[in-house]
């Protein structure tokens, strides 16, 4: 006889469960029963763990994106500015390809941020992973912007034609990416040092620089002079959302003010 799971144990395992189930039909197409099988529970076990099936989504969208820092950490270890990054964008291509449920999960995350608890959960995950890559590489933010502009394509290329026998014609597109991150490994120090003496490529035009500014306020939760008043209501949220998890338990946390979510759905 199997020893008896604990409650975190299972917990997990509905979690891993749910990623799997959301990633094909998204939030408002799953149903609960559908992940209580999966794992062999009962749907009233189910909402004792997790309320609404709206934070047991959101439970799974922070178990992903918990495994993509674990993957950036690793990928980064030893190496700094545009080396961490080309290491790690090397390793989320690597990631999308072996892991399909958590590739189609992040597209759903986003498909459902229609749903305001699940927009802020969504921003806060994004936040967290900008941080994240700020904290593990110390590149600067033009080209962490590069690096999530390139990892958003990967999603769609990943998407569409995820390797040789689904769709050839995109993997020229992908050999061309994992290239260009090869070229950014070899030329690594030669662009930390244009950074540390505040050059700027050619390739990055002023709007670019501009952009990339905007994308920090966005994703980082900076305040810009303009903003300042319309923001200052929202700080509590920047801080709790913009703060990098200093271990799995707290980035696979749930949040807490939910309070209007808390009964048990009738539409599973």
């Amino acid at each position: 006889m199997s020893p008896r799971m604990s409650a975190d144990e299972r917990r997990d395992q509905v979690v891993r469960a749910a990623v799997t189930e959301f990633s094909v039909r998204g939030l408002e197409g799953t149903s609960t029963s559908d992940i209580a099988k999966r794992v062999g529970v009962s749907q009233p076990y189910l909402f004792r763990l997790f309320p609404t099936k709206r934070d047991l989504f959101i439970a799974a969208l922070e178990d992903s994106a918990r495994q993509v820092q674990e993957v950036f950490t690793k990928a980064a270890d030893g190496k700094y500015g545009h080396a961490a990054l080309a290491a790690m964008g090397q390793a989320y291509q690597d990631l999308l390809l072996a892991d399909r449920d958590l590739l189609n999960l992040q597209l759903q995350q986003f498909a459902a941020c229609h749903d305001p608890e699940v927009q802020k959960a969504v921003r806060g995950v994004m936040r967290r992973l900008w941080q994240h890559a700020e904290n593990i590489s110390g590149a600067p933010v033009e080209a962490r912007v590069e690096f999530f502009a390139r990892g958003m394509l990967c999603n769609t290329i990943a998407a569409m034609g995820w390797d040789t026998e689904r769709d050839q014609e995109w993997q020229p597109v992908l050999e061309v990416l994992r290239h260009e991150a090869a070229e950014t490994a070899d030329s690594a120090a030669e662009l930390d040092a244009q950074a540390a003496a505040g050059c700027v490529p050619p390739a990055d035009s002023a709007f670019n620089s501009a952009y990339a500014a905007y994308v920090e306020r966005v994703l980082g939760g900076v305040a810009t002079p303009s903003t300042a008043a319309s923001t200052e209501t929202a700080s509590t949220e920047t801080a709790s959302t913009n703060a990098v998890p200093t271990n799995a338990a707290s980035a696979n946390a749930i949040p807490t003010d939910t309070a209007s979510t808390t009964t048990v759905p009738t539409d599973n």
